[in-house]
Order: structure tokens, then C-alpha cells, then sequence
């Protein structure tokens, strides 16, 4: 057959597209962000880290810019949260909102039970590292890249007749961030190394081969140094603070910091001395590199998603988020949005570093939104949703770090501020861990925040089945959170039932008596402590007044409009499209409020969630992808996963509804990390479900996603899986037992139980018949 030319031409194109579809027709074969042009702003630009220090990487031809940051640069100083005597004022606060005088409730609380100070402290930029290059004006082929398999972000452009590239990685092992610089042209490598930072107080030095940046925080007592070492084939002077580097075919720049901080009652650390002793025994960048890819893959090549891809799939990230808001065919973008979750907590999360924060690691401000700290209403559970599901269980130890400090100035707390025994935790903490009311009664005094993150403690139990971990960690927290409650529940007059009061419905209505949430939650909290005491064998007594405890509680109530009622009274505003769903809580990631046993109160939850509308900021859009797969709608899910997709291009836009930057980062906006974890937990909660004392795989299948594999997804009970389906059904799945415990499937109507034997793998059949 003869073609013309123009068929030549079309062939050609679809032949290139074929190859390219092909290429990357399995997931990890392209697990990649990639752009055709440098940052234009820092929701553009690449994030690395290594759980204690966070960078992102610009990509400038001109100027390199790497804004770095280190975990423990806050404002503050420790010190003790708690309102001395508060508690004196429980007994007026509670009268008050029984007597519906709100207000005036408020205006008592703001008064006289708020934490000291009333406001915590910030997550701080630290600094930034600057590569000016010569004569880089004009440039061709142009390419970046974050490459999530090996954890290293990439730059290559042509200029001059040279090739020159970038390799960044933050490094673990090594405790430093490498950047490796080459040009294909011997002695074409000239650019000048510096540093700077916003803060008021800083200065930079350069000695030798090195550069030093110190950096104080305003308001605060905390101090840092940022050291640098240069290794080159090239020559160097140093002036001004800066080094000049000529006439180099290759350079790496080792960026080390490390603040005064030690832990929330100690900041005497000696940062300057760190940041030499890491410098000093720092190793050369292939082998740093080599050190960091193990290192990061033991963690990250334990899952994979795979999903198709197509035509859309093979472009620049940038434009293939544009291209799935009006064209969502892109399956395989939601698998690099799966894995780029995982690979934002392998790099925020690390076992000895602390948890991420509403940012993760990542911040370029002073006074971030929000103070980038850790908001325990929602957002740091959030942050964590998708741990144990995606096999990175040791990065929830982060979490638990920062529960046993809050166990003990929440200790505090409960008895300044209720006179109770057990630690609570209100929506906000920091740094110095406070767990006292703060901002504003209307939304500050919200008491089920260490409760909530208690759970986490229960749910690592449940996925890893580690009794040793729930004897020793676990069960004593979570017994310290529920004493508390044990005191605190008091008796609401006109019904009789216990309830939590004062509290809020985060952060929504003002302070109430009695918000649905709350009761959710330490429903949650009490059942988690019984279940893991019989489990333990022990406190028969304690566990006995917890049981009684559970049915006093107010219960769950639909309201006259059909929804799940968010407070005592059936005052919910149908109109409202309120970013918070919290009084769904009892769907997700609770799961009282179930398809099976409480039909009608799912039912009630889906009007609520009806109501309050599909648009919202990025977190409450992913929290609404696992609220519709719990609802086992798979395909409104979708459509949730499309919103939280919403291409926000430019960040200086701060208003309307959430999605997602041209680097994939969440956008509130602005940047909240919770929505990437959120919404990877969601799309996964579509797939394969465990909460419910069996697995059930495929429950909310959305139409988008007929075809895919996954392997290594952890469910609770401890067994790995992996599974594929075709044309929208199940082909075959496989369990992995990890500790020996029965295995119950669901798959539709088919439901398969069966002993296991630890470490022993078994491959079922779509029928869910053993192989």
C-alpha cells in the first residue's frame, strides 16, 4: 500500500504516539512531574526532602533557586499553654449555652478559659540557595523533572553549544541535600554559589570551599545555621559572602542545617557544630546518591498503582492537569497522584523526625497561612490517612512521637482547664506541643483532638497487628485519652443523654453543647480502648465503665430534612456549603455509620453531604472522595477526584474553590498539604476497603476506572494484597498474610473465609475460590 504524505504524516504521529502510550502503559514506568519551562512561582517548582530538611527546587537557567527548609525553625519558645485556674469557669460556660446564651458563653471563654498566649507559634522559611550563571540567557531543550522512583529531581537545558543538567536529592542516610551540576563541554560550568534568607536577623559568611548562613527567628528563641560545602573541578574565590566558581565541567554543592532545637522544653542544641560534623563526614555525590536511592526505595517500591494511560498521559504535567479538567481519560494521572503522595511522606515523615505539618516540610514564609503548625481538627489525621494502607507503616511514627509529648501538656491542660484527669488535645498544636483552647472560643474550644489522634494509634494496630506496639505505645495513650472524657461528658438537661460540652462542630456554628462530631469520635475512642484492653487482657474494670458509658452518650440524629442532625438541636442550615463535614466523621474515617448496620443514618449522612454541595477547599474535596467511596458511589467519588484535580495555575489567587498546582501541591488554596494525602487515601478507599472486619475489594468502583493492578496495599488484620481487574470486574486478587489471621474476602455479593498461615500467600480466583 502506498501512502501519501499527509497519511505518512498522521501515521508517523499516531506511531509516536503509540510508543509513547505504550512506554508508559504501566505505572511505574512513568512516575514522573515533568515541565518544558523553569518555576514561575514556588507552587511550580519541585519538592525534595528528607524528613528533617525540605527543599524546593526551581529549575532556573539564569538562577537556580533552591528554597530549603529544616523541621524544628519555629517562632516561640517552650513554655506551657495552659490557662492557670480555668476550670473555675467550666461549670458558668456550660450554664450558659443550656440557657442558649451563646454569646455570652463565648465572650466568658474568650475572657477567661483561652490558652496563654492565645495564639501558638509559626513554621519558619529557612533560607535559600542561590546559583547565579553566566551567560545562560538564551537556552534550548529544556526540561525538569521530579522522578518519584529514585526520589531525585532533574534540570537539562542547552546553552552556548553545552548541555548542562541538575541532579537534587535530599538525602537520609547522609542527613544533607546533594545538587549535582555538569555540562557535557569541559570548563563551560561558571556560576556563583550564594545564600540568603528573609529573616530579619541572618548573616552569611563564605570560608574555603564552604558557605555559612545564621539565621534567629523573630519572636521567638530559636537559632539555625545552613552550611554548604562546594566540590569541583573548577576554580573558586569567594567575596562578598558568595563563591565564584569558573572554567568547572562539574560541581556539587552539599547543603546541610540544624536549628537550637532539641525537643519542646530544651533549646540549647549546638546547630553550628551539626552542620560541620555532617559536612565534614559527608560523602561524594555518587555514592551519597547511591545511599539515598536504597534508602528511599526500601520505603517506595513496596506498592505500585497501575492504571492505563493514553495520549494525555505522555504530556507535561502542567498540561495534563489542564487537559483532565475538561478531558478527565487519563486513569494513569490518578496513580501519579497516588504514588506522589507516598512520596511526599517518605520525604516529610521519617521514623526520629517529627510528623507533617500542614505544609509537610515545605514552606517559603514567615507568617505562612495558618502558621503552617499542625491542625487537629482534620488536617494533620489527614495528612496520615493514606500511611498504612500504602505499606509506608513506619512513617506514622512521627505521629506517635508527637502524641506522647502531647499526652503530657494535654495532661496539664485537662486539669487547668476541666479538672480532669486523662490529656486532650484542642484543633491546634505546635512545635512546643500546646494543647490548651487558642484563636477564638468560637472554633478554639474544641476538646476530641487528642482523641482523634489517639486513633491513629488503634489503626496502626489494625493494620500491623503489633501487640507489642499497642502494650507499650498504644493502649496507655489511648486509656489517657478516654480517662479524660470519662470526667469530662456531663449530663444535657432536657435529655438526659452525656455530652460533650463546651465544644464546637469544627468550624462551623459557634461554641455549642453537644456536637455530633464529638460524639463520633469518642464513641471511637472508647470502643478502640475496650476492644484493645480484651485484646491486652487487663483494667476488666475499666473497660466494664466504658461500656456503660457508650449507650449514654447522645446519639446520631436525622433532622426534619432528612439529614444527619450536626448538633443536639435540628438547627442544620440546608443552604450551607461549609468547607467542614465534620458530623460525617461517624462515615469517614470513623464507621459507625455504616451501608449495613445503619442504612438510615448513611442515608441521613448522604443528605447532609448532598447539601452542603460538591465544591469546597482542596482538603474537604478529598475528604469528600472518601466520604462518596464509603457511600460506595464510586462514580460521584470521581467527580469528587475531578474538583480536587481543578488546575490553580496561578497561586496568587487565593479565593473560590480548592485543586491543585501546576506541581500537583494541594491548594486550599493556598498550599495545604492534607488535600494529596486525602485524596490518595480516597482514591485507594475506591479500590479496596478493610474497617469493617472484612476486605472488600472493588466496593466503589468508579466507570472511569475499568481496568488497573495493585500491589502491596496493606488492609487492617495485616494482610497484603495485590489484585487486578479488567472491563470494571475482578480477575484475580492475591493475600499476603503477615501475621496469620483469618482472611475475610467480599467481592459483590461473594464473600470467601478462610485460616491463614503467617507469611504464606494465597491467590484467589474472581470467584474468590483459592488457586
Amino acid at each position: 500500500m502506498i501512502l501519501s504524505n499527509s497519511q505518512r504524516s498522521t501515521t508517523v504521529f499516531f506511531l509516536t504516539v503509540f510508543v509513547s502510550i505504550c512506554s508508559v502503559s504501566h505505572g511505574q514506568q512513568n512516575l514522573k512531574l515533568w515541565y518544558k519551562q523553569p518555576s514561575k512561582q514556588w507552587e511550580d517548582a519541585l519538592p525534595v526532602g528528607n524528613g528533617k530538611l525540605a527543599a524546593m527546587v526551581f529549575g532556573g537557567v539564569k538562577t537556580e533557586r533552591i528554597q530549603f527548609n529544616e523541621e524544628t525553625l519555629w517562632t516561640g519558645e517552650p513554655r506551657s499553654y495552659a490557662h492557670k485556674g480555668a476550670s473555675q469557669y467550666l461549670d458558668q460556660i456550660r450554664t450558659l449555652l443550656n440557657e442558649e446564651k451563646q454569646k455570652e458563653a463565648e465572650d466568658l471563654a474568650t475572657r477567661e478559659f483561652m490558652g496563654v498566649p492565645m495564639r501558638q507559634m509559626a513554621y519558619q522559611a529557612f533560607g535559600d540557595l542561590y546559583m547565579d550563571f553566566m551567560d545562560h540567557e538564551n537556552f534550548t531543550d529544556y526540561s525538569r523533572e521530579l522522578d518519584l522512583q529514585d526520589g531525585i529531581a532533574r534540570v537539562k537545558y542547552k546553552s552556548n553549544g553545552a548541555t548542562f543538567t541538575r541532579e537534587v536529592f535530599a538525602s537520609f542516610p547522609a542527613k544533607a541535600i546533594y545538587i549535582k551540576l555538569k555540562t557535557d563541554q569541559s570548563g563551560k560550568l561558571n556560576f556563583v554559589l550564594r545564600m540568603d534568607a528573609i529573616h530579619l536577623d541572618k548573616k552569611m559568611t563564605a570560608n574555603g570551599n564552604e558557605l555559612t548562613l545564621h539565621v534567629k527567628v523573630d519572636k521567638g528563641v530559636l537559632e539555625g545555621v545552613a552550611k554548604v560545602k562546594l566540590l569541583t573541578d573548577g576554580k573558586l574565590r569567594q567575596g562578598e559572602g558568595k563563591i565564584t566558581i569558573e572554567n568547572a565541567t562539574t560541581a556539587t554543592v552539599i547543603l546541610s542545617a540544624a536549628t537550637s532545637y532539641i525537643d519542646y522544653k530544651t533549646v540549647n542544641g549546638k546547630p553550628g557544630e551539626i552542620t560541620s560534623s555532617i559536612l565534614k563526614n559527608s560523602v561524594d555525590f555518587e555514592q551519597a546518591k547511591k545511599g539515598h536511592t536504597a534508602d528511599y526505595q526500601k520505603f517506595f517500591a513496596r506498592f505500585n498503582l497501575d492504571l492505563p494511560a493514553n495520549e494525555n498521559s505522555v504530556l507535561p504535567t502542567d498540561e495534563r492537569l489542564l487537559k483532565f479538567k475538561d478531558v478527565p481519560d487519563d486513569p494513569a494521572f490518578l496513580a501519579l497522584y497516588v504514588q506522589y503522595a507516598r512520596y511526599l511522606l517518605i520525604t516529610s515523615s521519617r521514623p526520629g523526625t517529627h510528623p507533617a505539618n500542614l505544609q509537610g516540610k515545605w514552606n517559603d514564609k514567615l507568617n505562612p497561612s495558618w502558621d503552617s503548625k499542625y491542625t487537629v481538627n482534620i488536617n494533620t489525621e489527614m495528612n496520615y490517612w493514606p500511611v498504612e494502607m500504602t505499606n509506608l507503616s513506619e512513617l506514622h511514627q512521627p505521629l506517635f512521637g508527637m502524641i506522647r509529648d502531647l499526652s503530657k501538656t494535654g495532661a496539664e491542660v485537662a486539669k487547668e482547664h476541666y479538672n480532669a484527669s486523662g490529656w486532650l488535645v484542642h484543633h491546634n498544636t505546635d512545635l512546643w506541643r500546646g494543647a490548651a483552647p487558642i484563636n477564638a472560643a468560637n472554633h478554639g474550644i474544641w476538646v476530641t483532638g487528642g482523641a482523634w489522634l489517639s486513633l491513629h494509634l488503634w489503626e496502626h494496630y489494625r493494620f500491623t497487628q503489633d501487640k507489642e506496639f499497642l502494650k507499650q505505645t498504644a493502649y496507655p495513650l489511648m486509656k489517657g485519652a478516654a480517662e479524660f472524657f470519662v470526667d469530662f461528658l456531663v449530663k444535657e438537661p432536657k435529655t438526659g443523654f452525656l455530652i460533650s460540652s463546651p465544644s464546637n462542630s469544627p468550624e462551623n456554628g459557634g461554641l455549642v453543647a453537644g456536637p455530633t462530631m464529638d460524639h463520633q469520635i469518642i464513641r471511637g475512642l472508647f470502643k478502640a480502648c475496650i476492644e484493645s484492653a480484651e485484646i491486652l487482657k487487663t483494667d476488666a474494670d475499666f473497660v466494664s465503665k466504658l461500656k456503660m458509658i457508650i449507650p449514654e452518650i447522645a446519639p446520631n440524629k436525622i433532622g426534619k430534612a432528612g439529614q444527619l442532625q450536626e448538633w443536639m438541636t435540628d438547627i442544620d442550615d440546608t443552604t450551607s456549603h461549609h468547607r467542614h463535614v465534620s458530623h460525617l466523621w461517624g462515615v469517614y474515617p470513623g464507621e459507625e455509620i455504616t451501608p449495613v448496620k445503619t442504612p438510615d443514618l448513611l442515608n441521613a449522612a448522604k443528605k447532609s453531604l448532598e447539601f452542603r454541595g460538591d465544591d469546597g477547599t482542596g482538603w474537604s474535596l478529598a475528604w469528600k472522595i472518601n466520604y462518596w467511596a464509603r457511600f460506595l458511589d464510586g462514580d460521584h467519588a470521581y467527580t469528587m477526584i475531578r474538583k480536587l484535580f481543578n488546575p490553580i495555575m496561578d497561586a496568587s489567587i487565593k479565593k473560590g474553590g480548592g485543586g491543585s498546582y501546576p506541581n500537583l501541591f494541594d491548594a486550599h488554596p493556598p498550599f495545604q498539604i492534607d488535600g494529596n494525602f486525602g485524596g490518595a487515601a480516597g482514591i485507594l478507599e475506591c479500590l479496596v476497603q478493610s474497617h469493617l472486619g472484612e476486605i472488600n475489594l472493588l466496593p466503589a468502583l468508579p466507570s472511569a476506572l475499568p481496568d488497573g493492578k495493585i500491589t502491596g496495599l496493606v488492609t487492617r488484620g495485616a494482610f497484603e494484597l495485590s489484585m487486578e481487574w479488567k472491563s470494571g470486574k475482578l480477575v484475580s486478587v492475591s493475600i499476603l498474610s503477615k501475621t496469620g489471621n483469618k482472611c475475610r474476602l467480599r467481592y459483590g455479593n461473594i464473600f470467601a473465609e478462610f485460616p491463614t498461615s503467617k507469611g504464606k500467600s494465597y491467590r484467589l480466583t474472581r470467584e474468590l475460590k483459592i488457586m
